[in-house]
């Protein structure tokens, strides 16, 4: 895709501040098409991750929604760590708080509790681990207790819960508006517009949906999907941005996708990059306490998938 004449500009800008200030921008699949052109890595959220823990840059701006940027912070004490947007959130993370969380787990002392990275630092740090959508079942399965308690996506605890049924899920009530809309009819009719297509679902989705889906992957996932299969059209079941990713990625095949898009997630701009930049605006920061208390989740989560 090409660069728009109005973004060649602000793109040499960043660029230069980006070598000037030894930084690095970190860039969900998510977020707008012009976004990825001052990437320096583009991924899902444990691409992120991984990528956030083992920088050297001295500055890293997160274009994404803040428990991204939280856990940047978390995984890299010291550093400067700057979104955009400040009021880029995440609807599901704010479906649970760390209150609630410590209730909870009073009434299942005997569940360790796997948390999604799609939620707070505070959450994080009353954790014994944290997952990504990509190895959620592969931390689940590793955990020596009988019982998980699982923060907070119920859809993706309900898509572990079937790939480790020697577990008892415990899935707290929360879900992504994105993906929770879709349901069976929807499925009914994307086949029937597009019967070619192989459908790749979030597992974020209800299993109502991931039950009839061709593929099941994290963002970065379906991205391999795509590439290794033989099909030529796919039918992407998440947030609409990812179809512009795909499309870069893999040019000669088609994609179709949602028509809903994460408002949080398009709320960065080039021109919010360029000011992050300029100004050092907005820094992220994380109580200490807590974040010492999140990482080591996050080192749990890394022990298990290294």
């Amino acid at each position: 895709m090409q660069i728009s004449n109005s973004n060649k500009d602000l793109v040499k800008k960043i660029n230069a501040l980006k070598k000037e200030k030894n930084a690095v921008i970190l860039v969900h699949n998510y977020q707008r098409p012009e976004i990825y052109d001052v990437a320096d890595f583009i991924g899902d959220s444990l691409g992120l991750c991984v990528e956030a823990s083992k920088t050297k840059a001295d500055m890293i701006v997160f274009c994404g929604v803040n428990f991204m940027a939280e856990s940047a912070v978390i995984l890299n004490p010291g550093k400067i760590v700057l979104v955009p947007n400040m009021d880029a959130g995440c609807a599901m993370a704010d479906m649970v708080e760390a209150k609630q969380l410590k209730e909870f787990k009073g009434k299942h002392p005997d569940a360790a509790v796997v948390t999604y990275v799609n939620s707070t630092a505070e959450v994080k740090a009353l954790s014994d681990v944290c997952c990504t959508s990509s190895n959620a079942v592969k931390v689940v399965r590793a955990m020596p207790q009988k019982k998980i308690i699982f923060v907070p996506d119920k859809n993706l605890a309900a898509y572990v819960a079937k790939q480790v049924p020697e577990k008892k899920i415990i899935a707290w009530e929360g879900y992504c508006p994105i993906h929770h809309f879709v349901d069976r009819s929807y499925i009914d009719e994307v086949r029937r517009l597009h019967p070619k297509a192989k459908i790749i679902a979030h597992p974020e989705s209800k299993p109502e949906v991931l039950e009839v889906a061709d593929y099941v992957a994290s963002t970065t996932g379906m991205i391999d999907c795509a590439r290794n299969d033989p099909g030529d059209e796919f039918f992407i079941l998440t947030e609409c941005g990812m179809t512009e990713r795909l499309h870069r990625e893999l040019p000669n095949k088609k994609f179709y996708g949602l028509c809903n898009l994460c408002y949080d997630m398009k709320k960065n701009t080039l021109d919010g990059v360029l000011k992050s930049l300029e100004t050092m605006k907005f820094p992220v920061r994380v109580d200490p306490k807590v974040a010492a208390k999140a990482l080591k989740a996050f080192e749990k989560m890394f022990e298990i998938t290294k």
